[in-house]
């Protein structure tokens, strides 16, 4: 890679005294819980859903269902494009890495890198890119190029050396599913993933997410009631242990369950042909609170600002990287 690029990465605790930096996107879903009158009693309210969850689903020898804790940091990969200063660093990805904390036995075991995802980037080719691309169009489309640039940064940081002396396996990003998809049920079953769906036809999210090296496969896990969209390289089910995937799960299926109730915390499990809805009535509300309306127009704020800060002072030396990257 050019001598330009380079990815250093931080970290900070998330628990109930997270407060976001200054440079973190207010759009990232856990910086979204950390504001507010009730900042801290949302997040101690998410990381004891987390716990439960995880011992629910991790429920061999742990008759109480309290052996395990769940701990997670958020992982900043920071891009430096050509400058020697430390001012000169944008934020260019964000994940979440766990740790399960083994209270049993007093160990500390690495869990799942990845989970949320977040990205400047991102929200700039969805929010300002793809929005003016399709303003006065009739019919939808996807700008030529779109997601290229994105989906390089990422294969990069993965494949940097900051990444590699961290993290000993590559990430893996779970989301909600599509609710402009139909999902339908096989008859594939996992212990800890729980039953497959499959659809017939790749989002939008797919198709953004390939670019970025990563394929996907839908689960529902046991006693959930819709399923989640894995997004991986290599082998999903073989190359991460029943404790990795779960702390997935239980720490993603609690925030989908803040952010979208009306398909996680639905009254109904979803059948085996199932199109989610975020128009659907029947479910619960956590008792954590989450404007899910303003962080869609922060998204539109921060892809701007990416525009801005990141996009158009750095276009050329960007498409020029791009067009000589392989990874």
């Amino acid at each position: 890679m050019n001598s330009q690029f380079s990815f250093d990465i931080k970290s900070i605790r998330f628990d109930e005294h997270y407060r976001p930096a200054e440079n973190t996107r207010t759009t990232t879903n856990f910086a979204n819980l950390a504001r507010g009158e009730r900042r801290e009693e949302n997040l101690r309210n998410t990381l004891t859903m987390i716990d439960n969850r995880f011992n629910a689903l991790a429920h061999w020898d742990n008759p109480k269902a309290d052996r395990y804790a769940v701990e997670l940091d958020i992982i900043t990969g920071e891009l430096s494009v050509g400058a020697e200063d430390e001012d000169d660093t944008f934020p260019a990805i964000e994940m979440l890495k766990t740790t399960i904390i083994d209270k049993q036995t007093g160990k500390r075991i690495p869990g799942m890198v990845g989970n949320n995802f977040s990205s400047y980037v991102r929200d700039y080719d969805f929010s300002v890119w793809l929005s003016e691309h399709n303003r006065d169009r009739s019919e939808f489309g996807i700008p030529e190029g779109f997601g290229d640039l994105h989906g390089k940064l990422f294969k990069r940081f993965v494949d940097s050396d900051a990444y590699r002396a961290s993290f000993s396996k590559a990430p893996v990003i779970c989301l909600s599913v599509s609710s402009s998809k139909v999902y339908r049920q096989t008859d594939n079953r996992h212990p800890v993933l729980g039953v497959e769906y499959e659809n017939d036809e790749s989002s939008l999210t797919d198709f953004y997410f390939g670019k970025m090296g990563l394929q996907v496969r839908y689960f529902m896990p046991p006693h959930a009631v819709a399923p989640l969209a894995f997004y991986f390289s290599g082998d999903l089910l073989a190359d991460y242990s029943d404790l990795e995937l779960i702390s997935a799960i239980s720490t993603m299926e609690t925030f989908q369950k803040i952010y979208r109730p009306e398909i996680y915390n639905a009254n109904s499990v979803a059948g085996k042909i199932y199109q989610p809805s975020l128009e659907h009535q029947d479910y619960s509300l956590t008792r954590i609170v989450y404007d899910r309306e303003e962080r869609s127009q922060l998204a539109v704020e921060q892809g701007k600002f990416t525009e801005r800060h990141f996009i158009k002072p750095y276009r050329h030396v960007l498409e020029q990287w791009s067009a000589d990257y392989s990874p």
